[in-house]
């Protein structure tokens, strides 16, 4: 008995340790009990920019990752981010990629749009009505707060052809459109924010998961027990070699269910891809 409660005043100690170190880093008062000192963290970070300011203050933190993925939970992009986490970051992944995404989905999409279209202001990436789905007019937004704005986009279950010289090769369209998250869309302040809602497009109201990249992250934080531990190099590789057994396994696994679901006998060694990575199955005739 009296060994445990010694350990556990060894750890009590440990922790008010760490808590005045941190106190110290981001230059707030040391003096106080463990309660006083974590009561004046919380007060330091209450507002978005002071948490800023807190977290890069720190030593050796980081703004952990930014990744971008399909609505199947396929990872296309991911960057160690060295700062706290911001649209900086995805402006800078969308705009590596070689042809730009007519819908992307993010928590702050006026963030987003507008950190990335004044980064290109000579070719606005998102557009029209930057990002939006619809003008943002007084009649548009009140149409789409009463529910009776619908903005469809067929060239999502069907391409088009525009004849644009920046048109998505999949889709044929060149519109470039930034929704808001169902988990974060009724934050947005801004009343015209609403017409970044998913639920304005019928083609994707109901049937979109937009919270793919939550559970993800939800997935891969069972992993930072060891990553946490490691050296920026290895953590990197160790990263990128999680990522792509997780893309392998997904992709693996929805290929599967759709060839069943279509009663399809193919084999997936026997599964040929498109010049755009896309899987061709070929439709046979049956002889009677």
């Amino acid at each position: 008995m009296k060994t445990g409660h010694l350990g556990l005043g060894v750890k009590c100690i440990e922790v008010v340790g760490v808590v005045r170190k941190l106190c110290r880093a981001c230059n707030i008062d040391t003096k106080g009990s463990c309660l006083d000192l974590i009561t004046s963290l919380k007060e330091n970070m209450k507002s978005r920019q002071t948490y800023d300011k807190v977290f890069q203050s720190i030593w050796g933190a980081s703004g952990g990752w930014s990744v971008i993925l399909c609505p199947h939970g396929i990872v296309y992009s991911i960057k160690l981010n060295l700062r706290a986490e911001s649209p900086r970051d995805f402006a800078d992944l969308l705009l590596s990629w070689k042809h730009f995404p007519n819908v992307c989905i993010y928590d702050f999409a006026r963030g987003l749009a507008t950190r990335t279209n004044l980064r290109v202001p000579h070719s606005l990436p998102f557009q029209p009505y930057e990002g939006r789905l619809s003008e943002p007019t007084e009649d548009n937004v009140k149409a789409a707060r009463d529910g009776k704005l619908q903005v469809s986009l067929p060239w999502l279950h069907e391409r088009v052809h525009c004849g644009e010289e920046n048109a998505h090769p999949v889709t044929g369209s060149s519109e470039h459109y930034v929704l808001n998250d169902r988990f974060h869309e009724k934050n947005a302040t801004d009343p015209k924010d609403i017409l970044c809602r998913i639920q304005l497009v019928p083609e994707l109201k109901g049937c979109l998961n937009s919270q793919v990249s939550e559970q993800f992250f939800a997935k891969m934080h069972k992993s930072d027990y060891f990553f946490n531990n490691m050296a920026p190099s290895a953590h990197s590789f160790l990263m990128r070699s999680v990522i792509h057994s997780h893309n392998t396994s997904t992709n693996r696994a929805l290929l599967e269910r759709q060839l069943n679901s279509g009663r399809r006998l193919e084999l997936l060694s026997t599964i040929t891809l498109s010049a755009l990575g896309q899987v061709v199955i070929y439709c046979k005739k049956c002889c009677s």
